[in-house]
């Protein structure tokens, strides 16, 4: 089930995140961060275990960022990662949030919710703060991709 983090969950969102940035694939998160965004995440529980989690994480006026998506092992390629995306654009739409981006090392995954590629440099410099933390920083092999909620139908 996906469903809004909830004030227990900041460990387990941080353990599942950080497993992967051990393995270089993602940026980690402290714990005192996830509990200062806990209002950006989503989580996935099956049997009330925490198998998956994602942040939509408001940058500037008009633009939102999707981070921190992780998905447990057991329970990868079943189609969690992309009912946590769904989540998140389902929020940017109701919160009238026009365009929404992402940052990633698996770009064909996000294009296929409609994502295209777009400069980093034009990101608002905001978002750097969390790229001077990245242990790959300033040799960022990361992709920027960008979605016009507006013109996304939903579907």
């Amino acid at each position: 089930m996906i469903e809004k983090a909830q004030i227990d969950d900041p460990e387990a969102i941080a353990s599942l995140i950080n497993h992967y940035a051990e393995e270089q694939l993602m940026l980690p998160r402290p714990l005192h961060e996830v509990y200062d965004q806990l209002r950006d995440f989503y989580v996935y529980r099956e049997d009330e275990k925490l198998l998956g989690c994602i942040a939509l994480h408001i940058s500037w006026k008009g633009l939102a960022e999707i981070r921190s998506l992780a998905v447990a092992e057991e329970v990868q390629g079943q189609g969690v990662a992309t009912k946590l995306v769904e989540a998140c654009l389902d929020e940017a739409r109701e919160m009238n949030i026009p365009r929404v981006f992402t940052l990633t090392n698996v770009p064909d995954f996000f294009e296929r919710f409609g994502f295209t590629h777009y400069p980093k440099e034009k990101l608002p410099h905001k978002i750097w703060s969390d790229c001077i933390k990245c242990p790959k920083f300033p040799n960022c092999d990361e992709v920027a991709l960008i979605l016009d909620v507006d013109a996304d139908s939903g579907d």
